[in-house]
């Protein structure tokens, strides 16, 4: 089965200027019907906290253009974008879509980045979620997110064992970014794909280094600085074997 991890350098709060990108990188692509296509986090805005600016409307423009590329490719979508509360804060989220252009489950970021400020923008989610993909149990994070092993464990007791993180993660920390990626997928001996930008913002530059990783940490794609997808051919049965054979998981302490 494949999964395709979209990097770009997003356009400041601009929707469509994003939306024609993505779909001009994606036409250069191979997908196999089936496939799984993640975009990273706030791709249709960038990392920005202007909530008011960003915020979708109703219904979602950002929706709409997941569930469009979902059809059109007879795919799995998922990707980063903001809505606005009843009480001025934001939501930082991800939706997914499937191969009908029906929502599959939506998840809000459980962990805010208070050294950006973010934390004063945007109220953190408390729930994760987790969906069925040709075989796997796919549960989705939000960039920050990655650096609380405990919201992963969360995701292996409730069956994950393929992890796609959506980011816009800076370049100062772009080792943290790689070594994090990896410890996760050795730890919860799951397939982990990071989704990062390139460019800059207002504020920060972006490395790229979207990377697919196997349950031994094992990089199977790396995106490198530039535009583009990646993709790598996956399947359960070696993450499986793996958790069968080397029974970390079951050492886990209740």
């Amino acid at each position: 089965m494949q999964i395709i991890a979209c990097q770009l350098d997003i356009q400041w709060e601009n929707r469509q200027l994003n939306f024609n990108k993505i779909r001009a990188l994606l036409e250069t692509e191979t997908i196999q019907p089936g496939a799984l296509i993640a975009l990273p986090e706030m791709f249709a805005s960038g990392f920005s906290m202007n909530v008011d600016r960003i915020a979708e409307a109703d219904p979602s423009e950002t929706e709409e253009f997941l569930s469009d590329l979902a059809k059109q490719y007879q795919s799995w979508t998922l990707g980063g974008l903001v809505f606005k509360q009843g009480n001025g804060q934001g939501r930082n989220e991800l939706v997914v879509f499937g191969p009908d252009g029906q929502r599959v489950g939506r998840y809000q970021k459980n962990y805010c980045f208070s050294y950006t400020g973010e934390s004063d923008s945007y109220d953190a989610g408390e729930d994760i979620l987790v969906f069925d993909w040709q075989g796997f149990r796919v549960c989705p994070v939000i960039c920050y997110d990655l650096r609380f092993p405990e919201l992963f464990r969360r995701g292996v007791k409730a069956g994950a064992n393929l992890f796609p993180v959506i980011a816009n993660w800076p370049d100062t920390r772009a080792h943290h970014w790689t070594t994090l990626l990896s410890a996760r997928a050795i730890e919860n001996q799951a397939i982990v794909m990071g989704v990062n930008r390139v460019g800059k913002d207002p504020k920060f530059e972006y490395p790229g280094l979207s990377m697919i990783i196997d349950q031994h940490g094992i990089e199977l794609a790396n995106a490198g600085d530039r535009e583009g997808c990646l993709s790598a051919d996956v399947s359960i049965e070696p993450v499986q074997q793996w958790r069968d054979e080397f029974q970390a998981l079951e050492d886990i302490k209740k």
